[in-house]
């Protein structure tokens, strides 16, 4: 692996946008540190384990969410990359091939990892329930690992709607992605003040593509008042915290009625807003840093397994408290002075064994072999293609709320006014996978 980042390393154009590249893993880490540092197991007076949030236990810790939680500079530099993306392909692809091309090219180092760890976990948990195994820490596991495919979903999402809203963005600029922030206010409006029903639910696509469409601005270069972004969206935030109903907490609580996350709110719109402005503020000093052979290499390295630590970080942190559990090491009180001191300790054999799960699974991960021209023998099918990233969203979101618990019981969970089972999340996955795979127009390998 080390000659292949040096190799990249010294192709690397002249006119990359590294700090993108850092910033895509920077905000895959932060989350992946916060998991492991909110997670808080116990044990009951029953031996039944659950996984408790530090958050919920030390309420003034809510406030690091504000840094934390990330994942809206991940989608802003998935919004940057989309652009590039897509106008480069338009200029080797035309005609009725150029979208499943780009739903291809920009789905396979994701769907791929992803689906074989939905097929490592699934096939585990049917052999455990054929077996009768189970309880304690296991059924948890179950049911928590699929959670972050959540993310996967609207990620899908914001890929099928890059070419009709990179046109919008082409054609009004700033208007379209004002157009996506008064529609998540109005959407808020609608749902405290007027007490519409699921009319919050809009906001997963209007929020999300509102933070996607700032991508967009800045691989065009028009991002130009970065301080503007980040003290408007840090003011609002703060704003309608204080003084509407909106939580402090920007990741979701248990047992809250209101979550800025599920589904999201304006106050997670401007959150949004203020750290993509941060970032941009720290754009021209991390670009220097950056040019240092080494910290590309290094941010090069760590790119090229991010997806594949993402989605087994918490499969980690459970073997890491399933380990304590069975060497019988005492699981103090969280937040505790105890606790905090096994803190460390516990995080880094988690990155151990989350370094390990990379191991076995990073293959899957790599870009696939570069291609010459489309060979004419596959039929090039768009609808497909669409068909493909639907049944793909709607088979990880459902994954990512029902969990890998209760396969043959017909355990469900409500998606969008459906009731879904794992094994139908699964063979939607699976299914969806399949067609943006085979919808794509097939290359012959050069040379």
């Amino acid at each position: 692996m080390g000659s292949r980042v040096r190799e990249l390393a010294e192709k690397t154009p002249a006119g990359r946008d590294r700090y993108v590249d850092l910033l895509r893993v920077a905000s895959l880490g932060t989350v992946v540190m916060g998991h492991w540092l909110m997670a808080a197991v116990t044990v009951g007076d029953d031996g039944g384990a659950e996984v408790g949030n530090l958050l919920a236990v030390v309420p003034g810790l809510q406030l690091l969410t504000w840094a934390m939680q990330i994942m809206p500079v991940f989608f802003f530099v998935g919004g940057f990359s989309h652009a590039l993306s897509y106008r480069s392909l338009s200029r080797a692809c035309e005609g009725p091939s150029l979208y499943p091309a780009f739903l291809r090219a920009r789905l396979q180092r994701l769907l791929r990892p992803t689906m074989v760890f939905t097929g490592v976990w699934g096939t585990g948990a049917l052999l455990l329930q054929l077996l009768g195994r189970g309880g304690g820490l296991l059924d948890v596991a179950l049911r928590l690992v699929a959670q972050p495919l959540w993310f996967i979903g609207i990620y899908l999402a914001m890929v099928a709607c890059t070419p009709p809203l990179l046109r919008l963005h082409e054609r009004f600029g700033w208007g379209a992605f004002g157009a996506l922030v008064g529609a998540a206010g109005a959407v808020d409006v609608a749902r405290f003040a007027l007490g519409v029903p699921y009319v919050e639910f809009l906001n997963f696509a209007f929020v999300w593509l509102a933070v996607h469409q700032l991508g967009f601005l800045r691989a065009d270069g028009r991002l130009r008042t970065p301080y503007v972004l980040a003290g408007a969206g840090l003011a609002g935030a703060a704003l309608l915290v204080a003084l509407g109903p909106y939580p402090l907490s920007m990741v979701g609580m248990p047992g809250e009625r209101v979550s800025n996350m599920a589904p999201p709110t304006f106050a997670l719109l401007s959150h949004g807003l203020w750290l993509v402005g941060a970032v941009e503020l720290l754009r021209g000093p991390a670009t220097r840093w950056l040019a240092g052979p080494r910290v590309w290499r290094g941010v090069i390295a760590a790119n090229g397994i991010s997806m594949t630590a993402f989605l087994w970080h918490l499969s980690a942190m459970l073997a890491v408290y399933g380990a304590q559990l069975a060497l019988d090491i005492p699981l103090p009180a969280p937040a505790s002075a105890a606790w905090w001191g096994q803190v460390p300790v516990r995080m880094a054999l988690a990155a151990l064994v989350t370094a390990a799960l990379v191991t076995l699974f990073r293959r899957f991960e790599r870009p696939a072999r570069a291609r010459t021209a489309p060979a004419p023998a596959r039929r090039v099918s768009g609808p497909a293609a669409v068909l493909g990233v639907i049944l793909c969203l709607f088979g990880v979101l459902g994954l990512s709320m029902v969990g890998f618990g209760g396969l043959l019981e017909g355990r469900t969970a409500l998606l969008v006014a459906v009731h879904v089972t794992a094994p139908a999340a699964v063979a939607m996955a699976l299914a969806g996978w399949l067609l943006v795979e085979r919808a794509a127009p097939q290359y012959r390998h050069g040379g």
